[in-house]
């Protein structure tokens, strides 16, 4: 057998997994449900390993040796043998979130379950196994153990604000015992001592392993279950003056309909869109870290393929190849599939911003407009105008050529108006400056206003052929517009507006840059070709050429990587499940029915062309149907309650772990790219606001440059800390023999360790060290002189022996006295008077000596001893006896 031992942070609280290894095939999981402490099942695995060794009372032979330790449960999957389990073994933290840590998978073990005794071998199983490892774990799939990554921050905090009497009635009926996502956002019972946790179930489109933990959802408890999604996860610091603000990027992929650019294309049979992809930006102010008394703003977008049976064909080896349409579908049914699914989730209006271009020499992109328009325009013909589609045509590329035409600046009304018409989420009422200062634009600002705060309703969908440049480039923008908004709302600013050239906004470019990098490289095999600098027409020089160098890699990522790359994606997602007597994935000439249920078979009911949402989703516009409390949304939580003092709902122990020594270079947030220290110039006078305007000079290729330099100073701080120790010392695989079971943070922060660096020897790790320290007018912006003047070294001298002469002291001998032996080398005149408090003593405070006599009083009347009373309280007792009874 395989025993699964898992443990809270603390390692205070333990469950077993018990994992049968006698069946070839089939898949036994055993969770006796018990909740360990350390001492139970340190004498559970001490029996185990007594009972299990080949020889009683023989010390030198092990019964039980630990195989891997492991942060998370991927998922089992199987394929023609027996089953694999996935664990993850190292990950790094990327963001935080309220005192909930997302963190990214650094690497993962597959190990085969079945004993090689009941193996049943499989000559194609390596390669199934290949195909399947092909799918890098280890490249932008997130988790987080107390928080819902594939919700959106919106809908988690909506969900915690239900009212009580709900939950009360809820708990009755909960069948298992439930995990709180929230661990320390529950809601208190009036007058107990219980708090009681929400958990949501995921939302299946945005997480990846679904089909993975298929087997063991229903047999184990619901802590074993680690859900993933896919995408980008970024977060910077920007400084306000010293107050922390974190920006976020959360882009959560969707895993129907997945797959690489050319091979995927529009949507499929049940209304899921090729690259469709949900980016949220949370805001929020990171000096206080709860959810219930802290201050958080989100804004969602989406970015999508056209919603239309469409493809290419890569066969002519053409780089743009002819855009056909697969299917006619006069009445959208495809397209009514895929609003309605949007309508659920964000509510109305949707607003749909179309990029593709509109006048061509040759028909190519239009073909998608013209559809799209007609599809949209037969959709609102039944939903009510208030409630209606917007379409928002707009040819990027025929502006962009032109030298008249500002890009961004058409971009920024764009957004502006997106912005007014949908809203965006925050978690408090509007604050007293947005009174003080009101603006125009704030009044005007749509969404839906609440006691609590503000909702986003509907959703700003973003698209062009590919849904990658051009694509990134406005959401950029109306995520800059939004921003402006955010910042307003919290009070940090006082117009909701933002400029270019900013601190705030370069950070936040860069990381919307990281974002389009990376969906550009899953979906399209290259980087971004065209960024915000090329539509801002102030790219250096040496752009083009690297444009040219990433246009080229797409096209021979699409040409010979990307068919391998979608069948391991189908793999992994139990798109396709290998079968005996069944064909194999090579041998299959396309995956279109795989992903078209429809062509297998027909279904008995048909969606109506005219009533095309799903039933009581209109009843709660311009509200997301998913958000509003009714009984069907209610029998996706499960509720628990906790008593206050539970070590779960703890959030200071969850976020501060005081339980583990942790270094500073290894700090999160001290890490992560902060505005001051990364983007502000280092030159003396300069207003350290994050929204002035920097010269050019200041801002652009200075930050270019020193992005790199930033990532290579980090990396040697961290190589330097953490280097590994010589190949004889360390362990063969990075993935098992882990023999502390504690979460030490160097599998995670400290990544870099699988980067290639150059590190000599130990002794050169001095030099790194030095070379990371920078100058002090970089960091306080004045320099120091070089040489003190004598006399005043000879002062700091002094002061140095007389605090080393304090040191050694014992505290009887710490009472001044003249015959001190340091009063022959030392006489300081005192010219201040100064109390004793320091840290080795503290000089009481002064009390008057009636004060005194009051306090021994009370002291001895408390051990019974009563005073006499004095003439005057007798007096006194008797003025209040004669006025209370007589």
């Amino acid at each position: 057998r395989y025993f699964l031992v898992g443990s809270n942070p603390a390692e205070t609280k333990y469950r077993v997994l018990k994992i049968d290894r006698t069946e070839p095939k089939d898949l036994v999981v055993i969770d006796d449900k018990h909740v360990y402490t350390q001492q139970e099942v340190r004498e559970l695995l001490g029996r185990l390993d007594l009972g299990n060794r080949t020889k009683m009372g023989q010390k030198g032979s092990s019964g039980l040796s630990r195989a891997v330790s492991a942060f998370g449960i991927v998922g089992f999957v199987r394929f023609l043998e027996g089953y694999y389990i996935v664990l993850i073994t190292k990950r790094r933290k990327m963001a935080d979130i309220g005192g909930h840590a997302i963190y990214k998978i650094e690497d993962t073990n597959m190990i085969y379950i079945p004993n090689d005794s009941v193996r049943i071998s499989h000559p194609d199983e390596a390669r199934y196994l290949r195909i399947f490892q092909n799918v890098d774990l280890s490249s932008n799939f997130y988790f987080s153990y107390s928080y819902d990554l594939s919700h959106s921050l919106q809908y988690n905090l909506t969900v915690l604000r239900m009212p009580l009497e709900i939950l009360k009635t809820e708990t009755t009926q909960t069948r298992q015992e439930s995990f709180d996502i929230f661990e320390d956002e529950g809601l208190s019972t009036q007058g107990g001592s219980g708090v009681f946790g929400i958990c949501s179930k995921p939302y299946e489109k945005y997480v990846w392993n679904a089909k993975l933990l298929e087997a063991v959802r229903s047999a184990v408890h619901r802590d074993w279950l680690l859900y993933i999604i896919h995408g980008f996860c970024g977060q910077s610091k920007l400084l306000i003056y010293g107050r922390p603000v974190y920006v976020t990027l959360i882009a959560r992929r969707s895993s129907k309909f997945a797959g690489t650019r050319f091979l995927k294309r529009g949507a499929n049979c049940e209304g899921d869109v090729a690259n469709e992809v949900e980016t949220e930006q949370i805001l929020y102010d990171a000096s206080v870290m709860s959810f219930s008394a802290g201050s958080y703003s989100s804004y969602v977008q989406v970015r999508g393929s056209v919603p239309l049976y469409w493809s290419q064909d890569i066969s002519t080896m053409m780089p743009k190849p002819p855009i056909t349409l697969d299917q006619a579908d006069p009445y959208a049914h495809v397209a009514a599939l895929h609003f309605d699914q949007m309508l659920q989730r964000f509510g109305s209006p949707i607003i749909i911003l179309n990029l593709v271009k509109e006048r061509e020499k040759r028909k190519h992109e239009r073909i998608l407009s013209e559809e799209l328009v007609a599809a949209v325009t037969y959709l609102n013909q039944f939903l009510p105008p208030e409630h209606a589609i917007i379409y928002i045509p707009w040819d990027m590329a025929k502006y962009t050529k032109s030298k008249l035409c500002n890009v961004l600046d058409r971009l920024n009304v764009i957004a502006e108006s997106v912005v007014k018409k949908t809203g965006f989420f925050v978690n408090r009422p509007d604050s007293y400056c947005s009174i003080l200062r009101p603006d125009e634009k704030w009044n005007e600002l749509g969404g839906c206003v609440v006691s609590t705060g503000r909702l986003q309703t509907g959703v700003l969908r973003t698209n062009c052929v590919d849904c990658l440049d051009r694509t990134n480039t406005a959401q950029f923008m109306v995520g800059k517009c939004a921003l402006a908004y955010q910042l307003y709302s919290l009070g940090l600013i006082d117009k909701p507006n933002l400029q270019f050239d900013t601190d705030a906004v370069r950070l936040f470019e860069e990381l919307y840059e990281d974002h389009g990098d990376t969906l550009s490289l899953q979906y399209g095999g290259s980087q971004l070709v065209h960024r915000v600098k090329t539509y801002r027409k102030i790219a250096p020089w040496t752009q083009h050429s690297k444009d040219i160098m990433q246009t080229l890699s797409r096209y021979y990522s699409n040409a010979f990587s990307d068919a391998d790359r979608q069948d391991s994606i189908n793999l992994f997602l139990g798109v396709f499940k290998p079968a005996e007597g069944k064909p194999h994935l090579w041998e299959l000439p396309t995956d279109f029915y795989l992903h078209h249920k429809n062509s297998l078979s027909l279904s008995h009911t048909r969606q109506s062309y005219t009533y095309w949402w799903t039933t009581g989703v209109l009843k709660h516009l311009p509200l997301p149907f998913d958000e509003v409390t009714c009984a069907e949304n209610r029998r996706k939580l499960t509720v628990k309650k906790f008593h206050k003092y539970d070590e779960e709902i703890d959030i200071h122990n969850e976020f501060f772990r005081p339980y583990e020594l942790s270094s500073f270079d290894e700090t999160f947030c001290l890490a992560m790219t902060n505005s001051t220290r990364d983007f502000m110039p280092k030159n003396v006078g300069i207003d350290p606001s994050p929204f002035t305007v920097r010269k050019p000079d200041e801002t652009g290729k200075s930050v270019l440059g020193n992005k790199n330099n930033r990532e290579e100073t980090v990396l040697q701080r961290k190589t330097a800390a953490s280097a590994p120790p010589p190949p004889s010392e360390e362990a063969v695989s990075s993935s098992s023999e882990d023999d502390s079971g504690t979460d030490k943070e160097d599998e995670g922060a400290v990544s870099q360790r699988s980067t290639p660096v150059k590190v000599t020897d130990t002794g050169d790790n001095t030099k790194i060290t030095e070379n990371v320290v920078q100058a002090t007018k970089d960091v306080y912006g004045v320099n120091l002189s070089d040489i003190p003047k004598e006399d005043d070294l000879a002062i700091y001298e002094r002061f140095v022996q007389l605090g080393q002469g304090q040191h050694k002291q014992d505290k009887g001998s710490q009472q001044f006295c003249s015959k001190h032996p340091l009063d022959k080398v030392i006489n300081l005149k005192p010219i201040s008077s100064f109390s004793q408090d320091n840290i080795y003593e503290v000089q009481p405070p002064r009390t008057d000596r009636k004060s005194i006599e009051i306090f021994h009083a009370h002291i001895q009347a408390g051990r019974g001893n009563m005073q006499p009373l004095g003439r005057d309280d007798l007096l006194m007792y008797r003025e209040y006896i004669r006025n209370r009874y007589m």
